[in-house]
């Protein structure tokens, strides 16, 4: 089998495709022939010896914590029905995901019909599930105007749809005009290049008399700082992350002087929620299945992983980052 291997911390070339003996499912296990592999953030932080959800990666070892494919074998004590089935799974605490086979608990795999796409599986499995995880604590109602950060990113794409199906005004904020395009195609109705000084004004002057009622905010930083400036009195803010490098500043009297409740959808509260994580990422492939999401996707070729962390980190992508075995 092929696999994504990385024997030191560093750089995007620290990721070599490398020949190496396929895997063999033990108790309990099936294996996965890998049609798409997701490519995450964390996992650019995590290539240069940062700690994630699971601690510092031991090395060496192969990234990726998303797969899709075909199940080709199973444990002894594995119903061989299973054999063939189109599946998706998280891999969790495990990595393995970069390469052409995986392995995982057979209780953890989650069914797809047969021509599902395998990229917009892999997009709902860690994505998605985050993403309704994010839409439970935000509560959104029809009558909501609601800021999306990052609004073409992966999560922000699934965000605006959510938003936007749910009847709400969605201002989708986002970096260069191709980006704005994106947003405005799914779902948002005004946009706003945060890569502008002024991006707030548009805002303000697009909604008139309108204020923001729920911002969702992954970016953080300065941007995440205007984002809840915008946010008109007695409004609420989701958190979840800071791919600007830094959490949005904020002082507890910044929420005092407006009543605008702020939470955080990631890390323990959406790990610990009642249900379990793994039934987020059910129900986040049911919507994809029942034609509800749209994830959008940018594919790289497997051997192409540095080149993927690269665009990922230089934003340079939008949607969901996958690599193709």
């Amino acid at each position: 089998m092929r696999a994504i291997r990385q024997h030191r911390f560093g750089g995007p070339d620290e990721l070599v495709l490398e020949e190496v003996p396929d895997l063999v499912p033990e108790t309990g296990q099936v294996r996965i022939t890998v049609r798409a592999a997701g490519v995450h953030l964390l996992d650019t932080m995590l290539r240069e010896g940062g700690s994630g959800p699971f601690g510092v990666s031991e090395l060496p070892m192969t990234p990726g914590r998303e797969a899709a494919g075909t199940i080709d074998l199973v444990a002894d004590d594995v119903d061989r029905t299973w054999i063939g089935r189109h599946v998706v799974v998280h891999l969790g605490a495990a990595s393995g995901g970069y390469a052409s086979q995986v392995v995982a608990p057979v209780g953890t795999v989650i069914p797809l019909s047969d021509g599902l796409d395998a990229a917009a599986a892999v997009a709902m499995v860690g994505t998605g599930r985050t993403a309704l995880g994010i839409l439970e604590e935000a509560d959104l109602r029809a009558d909501d105007v609601v800021l999306v950060t990052a609004a073409a990113g992966g999560l922000g794409t699934l965000l605006v749809q959510a938003a936007a199906a749910a009847g709400c005004t969605v201002v989708g904020a986002a970096g260069g005009e191709a980006k704005l395009d994106l947003a405005r195609s799914m779902g948002a109705s005004i946009v706003a290049d945060y890569l502008e000084p002024d991006w707030s004004a548009t805002v303000r002057t697009a909604l008139g008399v309108r204020q923001v009622t729920v911002t969702l905010d992954g970016v953080g930083g300065t941007v995440g700082r205007t984002a809840f400036e915008l946010i008109g009195p007695g409004g609420r803010m989701v958190l979840f992350g800071y791919t600007a490098g830094a959490p949005m500043p904020l002082e507890t009297a910044d929420l005092f002087a407006r009543g605008v409740a702020v939470s955080a959808a990631i890390g323990p509260r959406l790990f610990a929620r009642p249900g379990g994580i793994q039934r987020l990422a059910e129900l986040a492939v049911e919507r994809l299945e029942a034609g509800a999401w749209t994830p959008v996707v940018a594919r790289f070729p497997l051997a192409e992983a540095a080149g993927a962390h690269r665009a990922l980190s230089d934003r340079r992508t939008t949607g969901k980052v996958v690599l193709v075995p």
